[in-house]
């Protein structure tokens, strides 16, 4: 039965691979670096680097590969000669992985889930151990690994309960694949719970490894810099999702009703960067003024300041902009994706106004709202009402007046706390990770 899911599920992506391919295309319209070395997408990676002993880390995306960056300096710690090989899915994970490298180290796309294409990435690297960063589990890469002998371990894992549901839907393929995993290390006995249930047979708990990433000092100066050119509060809607942005422009029109000298900026994020155009015209549409950041370097032009929006148009400067603002909307929980990631704009010191739907950092959302760093609210327009008080009520703070209504609200204070009171994961899971890398070693 198993080997029969296994066969189907690889017939259906060898059915899709054009689809796959015309999608890459398209992509790399709005982000060209995804028609950069197509053929690794298939596991022809060329004549170099087929030696082995690779230490062997994937981050899928962005938000995977900023978490990749604390585990691979713990890493680097316990083994300073580590030969990193960085794989990615997406133009963004690989854009912002680049900075992880040093020159011994590899960066190369993940192969499609094929037989044969991960059968070839397995010969030309032979990894001495794989890593995959939160959620990734691809049945043909598993199984691949395992008939190598090359230890696989799920690091900062996490498995909400729709996707446990989903993988137990599909048990026949997605069942082998967990049992092949040879370590799980787990962000929450909640996320360890789940992961157990689905097959994983060894499962520890080490916290989130993104409570270990630290903000950029030049980025958070930059951010603070902005804040004072600025001179009026700003309210960041960080990694919006679709629909969202259009919401939050109807609910921005209590703003609108402020003066202008105290009415604050709206800065918003897009979470995919081939949005970036079409959150513009909705902004546009809504007509409110804006700038978009890409129209400048490390300094706003002048008129800028005076915008209603700024439009986030960059990557990699997440930093920049929690630094910049007061308080921040949190994308991906206004509508039913799950929420974004929240521990960056905590460990930045912003506060966070966040959804309903934050099911893909359960655990992080429930402490960070028991610890004053984030608040929980109904929907967008509820969140723009909030932070406006929010807002009114740090300026009566910062007076010294009205002390009463402080713990109301999330602050920066407590987003700070909560940030470095649940550091370490990134040491903890590297401990377990050298170990397979010690085993493959004595064994060469």
């Amino acid at each position: 039965m198993q080997h029969l899911a296994r066969l189907a599920y690889a017939t259906l992506l060898w059915l899709a691979t054009p689809v796959y391919l015309l999608k890459l295309w398209r992509r790399g319209r709005a982000e060209p670096l995804y028609r950069h070395a197509i053929r690794e997408r298939f596991g022809w990676y060329g004549v170099d680097a087929a030696t082995s002993g690779w230490v062997w880390v994937h981050a899928v995306s962005l938000g995977e590969t900023r978490a990749a960056a604390a585990l691979v300096a713990a890493l680097r710690m316990q083994r300073p000669g580590m030969r990193l090989l960085l794989t990615h899915s997406t133009a963004t994970g690989r854009a912002a992985g680049a900075a992880l490298l040093q020159p011994t180290d590899r960066q190369v796309w993940l192969p499609f889930d094929t037989p044969g294409a991960v059968s070839r990435f397995f010969m030309h690297f032979q990894p001495a151990v794989g890593v995959l960063m939160e959620t990734e589990i691809w049945p043909n890469l598993v199984h691949a690994a395992q008939r190598r002998g090359v230890p696989m371990v799920l690091a900062n894992a996490r498995l909400s309960e729709r996707s446990a549901r989903k993988a137990d839907r599909l048990q026949a393929l997605f069942g082998p694949a967990a049992r092949s995993v040879a370590l799980v290390l787990a962000q929450t006995p909640e996320d360890a719970e789940r992961l157990r249930a689905v097959g994983a047979p060894r499962v520890e708990v080490c916290g989130n490894v993104k409570f270990d990433m630290t903000p950029d000092a030049a980025q958070l100066a930059r951010g603070h810099a902005w804040r004072q050119a600025i001179g009026r509060p700003v309210v960041l809607a960080a990694s919006t999702r679709e629909g969202e942005e259009a919401a939050l422009l109807r609910a921005w029109a209590l703003m609108r009703q402020q003066p202008p000298a105290t009415r604050p900026l709206l800065l918003i994020v897009p979470r995919h960067p081939q949005r970036f155009d079409e959150v513009a015209a909705l902004i546009a549409a809504s007509g409110l003024t804006a700038v978009r950041r890409s129209a400048w370097a490390d300094t706003p032009p002048p008129g800028a300041t005076q915008a209603d929006v700024w439009l986030g148009d960059s990557i990699g400067e997440m930093a920049v902009y929690f630094s910049c603002a007061q308080v921040a909307l949190l994308g991906g929980s206004f509508e039913p994706l799950g929420g974004q990631n929240l521990i960056e704009a905590a460990a930045c010191g912003c506060p966070v106004l966040m959804g309903p739907h934050t099911y893909n950092f359960a655990d992080a959302a429930v402490l960070a709202q028991r610890e004053g760093a984030a608040m929980r609210v109904v929907d967008i327009e509820a969140a723009v009402r909030v932070a406006s008080e929010m807002l009114v009520t740090s300026g009566r703070n910062e007076r010294n007046t009205s002390k009463l209504r402080e713990s109301t609200y999330p602050s920066a204070d407590h987003a700070l706390t909560f940030a470095s009171r649940n550091r370490g994961a990134a040491k903890r899971m590297a401990q377990q990770i050298d170990a397979f890398i010690a085993a493959a070693t004595t064994s060469t």
